[in-house]
């Protein structure tokens, strides 16, 4: 258990998601730029007035601003670049070259200072799937059948360029007031060589431990396999999280130590879903919390699932 025995020297909590939201508060304009760089449909980084801050993570805020020459809303991501981090660099490659109806789009790459990047996103009006929960409760199972085919063809537009995510989670899936859901937050994600050979101990253990399957956290009992499959793991507590209102594994309202959530994820038995749950519903959980890596389903199968491919509308 290599990354389990690193981070029992440190003495970690459970952390937090990384972005947190709170009210839209007007904030000043942003200062005058010293370079721009890539830039795609925003000719001019001066054009674009801060709005408000709709989150904030450890080297990163994230504002909603107004194009003032088109009355455009976009999201900027402004990130301070960490020499000791390539995070950064691997957000910005991927933001670049992504192009799909399920992952968030990227109108542009500034460099307002040095040490600095200024990512310009399409702007989603709901804000995160995590936002809904809060704002509505939890999920019934249509909706969830509605954004699971959502979620998955991401990922699989994603596993198809050869770029796991690592961070798939409620507050990371970014959702349109008709319910349209992206994947956004590239922070952690890496562009790999070769899924199937590409093991975790080149990419780090950077993300989000409450989500990160059992050969994330224990790469030498569970074995590594393809790395794709932990983005399947993460989507499964994500959509079993929405259906049950809190992180699936604990009572509500618990706060458990990053030791046991390790623990119930890689040893521990699962609560049972609650007795409403479909069969469907119950068995496509059970498809994507496989604990072997080598069973659980890839996202093409998941695609096929009968809870994903019924005939509903959200």
């Amino acid at each position: 258990m290599a990354l389990v025995r690193q981070k029992l020297q440190r003495n970690l909590h459970l952390p937090l998601p990384q972005l947190q939201l709170g009210l839209c508060t007007p904030i000043t304009c942003f200062p005058e730029p010293a370079s721009n760089i890539t830039v795609q449909g925003v000719a001019d980084f001066c054009d674009l007035e801060k709005l408000c801050v709709l989150g904030h993570g450890n080297h990163s805020i994230v504002y909603k601003v107004l194009h003032r020459p088109t009355s455009a809303i976009y999201a900027m991501k402004m990130v301070r670049e960490d020499i000791s981090s390539p995070c950064l660099s691997h957000e910005t490659e991927i933001l670049a070259c992504t192009d799909s109806p399920f992952v968030v789009k990227c109108h542009g790459i500034f460099e307002p200072r040095a040490g600095e990047k200024a990512i310009l996103m399409e702007y989603m009006d709901a804000g995160t799937l995590d936002t809904v929960l809060r704002a509505n409760g939890p999920f019934s199972e249509t909706l969830l059948a509605h954004v699971a085919h959502q979620a998955l063809n991401g990922l699989s537009y994603l596993h198809s360029c050869n770029i796991v995510h690592l961070d798939i989670k409620p507050s990371n899936l970014l959702v349109s007031k008709d319910m349209n859901v992206k994947i956004g937050d590239f922070g952690v994600s890496r562009i790999v060589n070769d899924t199937s050979s590409t093991t975790y101990d080149n990419l780090g253990s950077q993300g989000t431990y409450a989500y990160m399957s059992p050969e994330r956290l224990d790469s030498q009992r569970f074995g590594s396999g393809d790395v794709c499959a932990g983005d399947v793991w993460s989507l499964g507590v994500s959509l079993w999280e929405l259906y049950v209102g809190h992180f699936p594994f604990f009572q509500a309202g618990k706060r458990p130590s990053w030791m046991e959530v390790v623990m119930v994820i890689c040893f521990g038995e699962f609560p049972c879903l609650p007795k409403q749950a479909s069969r469907e519903f119950g068995n496509f959980l059970e498809c994507c919390l496989e604990r072997e890596p080598s069973k659980r389903w890839t996202v093409s199968q998941l695609l096929s699932h009968p809870f994903v491919c019924m005939d509903r509308e959200p």
